[in-house]
């Protein structure tokens, strides 16, 4: 083993333990990063890299759409817009036995395509939904975890601010990434509300059928979340049938919500402006983390890191998609530990050189689209996964009164779904490529 390669082992082992001791993700690698470039080429090097990284890294048009996308989203969630999907999802389905928690998830979903952050979604639902799960005497497992488990369709659900960050770690097309999202996040969506039904005809006092509603507030509330099927249907619609690129529609997306809030008096000036200045917080650690991921490959790749797993893993002699579900167990694992921005960041360099040398029988395009839905949904398993599924975190910070394990085995049976969405996937290829082949 050579002195680059040594070095650079011992760079993600020290990357771990500053994880470990809570430094957050961006200085790590960053630190390591530095560190590492120093030690293999010298500080001429690092000097050199340093002098003009940061603004060809900041300066990438595709990272430009990051900031209106949580813009968006900050401003969606000032406007209501999540308290008006789930009355209406409730007035249709809230009549059927665990009816409010599939409006939960069908809610979450409508949120998720607008926010586009997995812990913003189960965060602001969560407070939406709880206190009508709790109206309704659900069960403190099947709440929770419903909630908890809702939260992961906000990354897949296109707009979503880590599959433009996976489109520019490969070089991927965003507006190909978000058709291929489309899909099995719909899936994701039945299979959860498919969850819930078996849920509650197992176990009929875990999820009591809801009060039913009027003619009249059924049609209130579905007229209530036409704007937000208007703003999601001009943002993407117009997206995949070519009329703007991602950057100019999240602007469009932005002001609509806006326009909404301002002629509905549900946002305020001094709203908007706390919704810019999260966001400008939200963005500036999103390209901080870019910018120490940047570093820390550059230091790997001169460390032959990247070259010598796949390598070893190429040399192995196990079948392709053997070697594509360990890299699988891989993410959900260390999904565990960190967000799912900064895991996509983290990863990407060491896992996609591998999975761009398997044969998979199709072509690398279609490879790289097909992983990338594959890579994302198992990180976001992550978030739901025992011990430290960080949105279960979230939910029970909002229902104190209901111990941890309770969350973790109401969230238990749609990580079961979620497996089997991820078999599907692997097996049937078709079910990601179809849309972005029809579009293109």
């Amino acid at each position: 083993m050579g002195f680059e390669l040594l070095t650079g082992l011992g760079g993600l082992a020290a990357l771990v333990v500053l994880i470990a001791i809570r430094v957050p993700i961006a200085y790590g690698m960053a630190t390591v990063g530095i560190a590492g470039i120093l030690m293999l080429s010298g500080p001429a090097i690092l000097m050199s890299q340093l002098k003009s990284l940061g603004y060809g890294v900041f300066s990438n048009y595709d990272l430009s759409v990051v900031p209106m996308f949580i813009l968006m989203g900050q401003v969606a969630s000032k406007a209501g817009l999540s308290q008006a999907l789930f009355r209406a999802a409730n007035a249709w389905l809230g009549r059927l036995p665990g009816g409010v928690a599939m409006a939960a998830i069908a809610a979450c979903a409508g949120f998720g395509s607008v926010c586009g952050s997995s812990l913003a979604t189960a965060s602001t639902m969560g407070q939406v939904a709880l206190p009508e799960l709790r109206r309704y005497n659900y069960s403190p497992a099947l709440a929770t975890g419903t909630l908890a488990a809702g939260g992961v369709l906000g990354i897949l659900i296109p707009p979503s601010v880590v599959l433009v960050i996976y489109a520019v770690l490969v070089e991927a097309n965003i507006v190909t990434m978000f058709s291929a999202a489309l899909i099995p996040g719909l899936l994701a969506v039945v299979f959860f509300i498919g969850v819930i039904a078996i849920y509650s005809w197992l176990v009929p006092e875990a999820g009591p059928r809801g009060a039913p509603v009027s003619r009249a507030e059924l049609l209130s509330s579905t007229i209530g979340i036409l704007p937000v099927l208007g703003i999601f249907g001009l943002v993407i619609g117009g997206i995949y049938m070519g009329l703007f690129t991602p950057t100019p529609a999240a602007a469009i997306g932005v002001f609509l919500v806006v326009a909404y809030g301002f002629g509905r008096r549900v946002v305020s000036l001094a709203g908007l402006r706390d919704a810019v200045l999260e966001t400008a917080k939200a963005s500036g650690m999103i390209y901080m983390i870019v910018l120490g991921a940047e570093l820390l490959k550059i230091f790997m790749s001169r460390g032959g890191v990247p070259q010598a797993a796949a390598e070893m893993m190429l040399n192995s002699g196990l079948p392709p998609h053997t070697i594509l579900i360990l890299l699988l167990v891989a993410l959900i694992l260390l999904g565990c530990l960190m967000d799912s921005l900064s895991m996509i960041l983290l990863v990407m360099p060491f896992f996609w050189p591998v999975v761009a040398q398997l044969d998979f029988g199709m072509n690398p395009e279609d490879t790289k689209i097909w992983f990338g839905v594959l890579a994302l949904i198992v990180v976001e398993l992550g978030l739901i996964t025992p011990p430290v599924g960080m949105n279960v975190f979230v939910i029970n910070a909002m229902a104190r009164d209901v111990p941890m394990i309770e969350t973790f085995k109401g969230a238990m049976p749609f990580f079961a779904a979620e497996v089997v969405r991820v078999i599907l996937l692997i097996a049937f290829p078709a079910i990601t490529l179809f849309l972005p082949h029809l579009l293109a």
